[in-house]
């Protein structure tokens, strides 16, 4: 489930970004800008990605959406809350503006213009749609014009969300390609009314590293695994750069989830290693809680339910601290502890059915081996001596017959139940009998004198 919290680079405030409730998949809906967090609170607080959305998954997204809305509603010290608050007054003051005024409009007037625009633009974003792409197309026109790159990069990537949001994603990819572009002339040392000396390399990176990011999740969501993990390890390489503990943690959360989905568990483990250890450096209890979800999830895949329980409630003990501020974290794990639960039992059914079967051929064939192991007759140890008149038993006639018919010696014991030992026996000592060398001959005189 993509939740994300980052700094806001044009604000520098914590924004709040979710998935989209719609049935078209996962995205990256900016639902506000929430300005009563302080900022040792903006970090990124769950994964960047969820490739495929079940019903339920879109439930607890719609869950997220809540609380987002709960803590937006916080007082705030100025208008920051763009979910219904203010919005219309916010309306009528940009109304004003004719494009005869702003041709007119200074630098300041135009910024604070076109923050306006930004704000009624993320303000829309979760409630109308249409008035979130006209404003954010009103934002993009000023800073265009101005050249102001930092703020054509904001526009354009929440335009890109907007076409992610109705699954458009060829034309996502455009506006975010686009919105790197900004970030390739702000590093070339591109300025603005409020940057007039250029951007630092903290601000050129953090918008790249977002944007590399959002880039990586495209390719995820179209199945472009490679794409994908190219553009993750770039924004890696950021937030490892500046020490974005974090970050680089929930990121490699991530990529440990798109290789569970590939069945690449070697490559998953090594994420999941990267993201704990990244999350032990930053101290921070919730993102270890997840890699142990991460793990469990791991295992569960490879059919590990042992391995996985363990791992899963450890993640659930934590989890159940938080049940009132973040119920679909919970949610998700004990989903993913009852699939354990239940693949263990039928591990442990088939388990126990195939000592079942095995206890069974190993009793058949003890008995048939008891049948083979008989006592031979008594005659059996007495020596071999050919008698003055020929004279068949019972059972030299039997497998004289036998013989008669290409029996091997092995058949004739399955079908006498003696064992071939013996039959060997018999063989020979109807040879010295019939004072024959070999069986063609044994049969072809038994019948010459009317035996068989």
């Amino acid at each position: 489930m993509l939740v994300i919290v980052v700094r806001d680079q044009f604000t520098k405030v914590p924004t709040i970004m979710l998935p989209s409730t719609t049935n078209n998949g996962g995205n990256g809906c900016l639902v506000g800008v929430i300005s009563t967090l302080n900022d040792d609170y903006c970090y990124i607080c769950n994964r960047f990605l969820s490739r495929k959305m079940s019903p339920k998954r879109r439930t607890y997204s719609a869950m997220v959406a809540a609380a987002a809305l709960m803590v937006a509603a916080l007082p705030s010290r100025a208008y920051n809350d763009h979910r219904g608050h203010n919005l219309d007054s916010l309306e009528r003051a940009v109304a004003r503006w004719t494009p005869d005024a702003v041709d007119r409009a200074s630098q300041a007037e135009l910024a604070h213009l076109n923050m306006d625009y930004r704000n009624l633009m993320l303000g829309y974003q979760s409630l109308n749609q249409e008035k979130f792409m006209f404003y954010a197309r009103k934002a993009l026109e000023i800073s265009s014009r101005q050249g102001w790159d930092l703020a054509n990069s904001e526009a354009l990537r929440h335009i890109g969300q907007y076409f992610w949001h109705f699954n458009q994603l060829d034309s996502a990819l455009i506006y975010y390609t686009s919105a790197l572009e900004c970030v390739d002339r702000m590093e070339a040392g591109a300025t603005s009314f409020s940057n007039p000396d250029g951007y630092s390399e903290v601000e050129i990176d953090d918008q790249r590293s977002v944007l590399l990011a959002t880039i990586g999740n495209l390719y995820n969501v179209m199945d472009s695994i490679p794409r994908a993990m190219e553009y993750y390890h770039k924004a890696g390489k950021l937030f490892e750069k500046h020490g974005w503990d974090q970050s680089n943690s929930v990121l490699w959360h991530n990529i440990g989830e798109t290789w569970v989905e590939q069945r690449e568990f070697p490559k998953a483990k090594e994420a999941y290693d990267k993201s704990l250890s990244f999350a032990e450096a930053a101290d921070d209890s919730l993102m270890i809680a997840d890699a142990w979800k991460g793990y469990g999830h791991m295992y569960l895949a490879k059919g590990l339910a042992w391995k996985a329980l363990p791992l899963l409630r450890k993640a659930d003990a934590y989890y159940a601290t938080k049940d009132n501020y973040r119920p679909e974290w919970r949610a998700e794990v004990l989903d993913y502890i009852k699939e354990a639960l239940s693949l263990q039992k039928r591990q442990l059914a088939w388990i126990i059915s195939a000592f079942v079967v095995l206890l069974a051929v190993v009793i058949v064939i003890s008995v048939r081996k008891r049948k083979q192991r008989s006592t031979p007759p008594e005659e059996a140890v007495a020596p071999v001596t050919p008698p003055a008149d020929l004279k068949l038993t019972d059972r030299e006639m039997d497998i004289l017959n036998l013989l008669a018919k290409a029996y091997t010696s092995k058949q004739i014991a399955e079908a006498l139940f003696l064992s071939p030992e013996t039959i060997n026996w018999y063989r020979k000592k109807l040879l010295v009998k019939f004072d024959v060398a070999n069986t063609p001959e044994l049969v072809l005189k038994a019948k010459e004198i009317g035996l068989i």
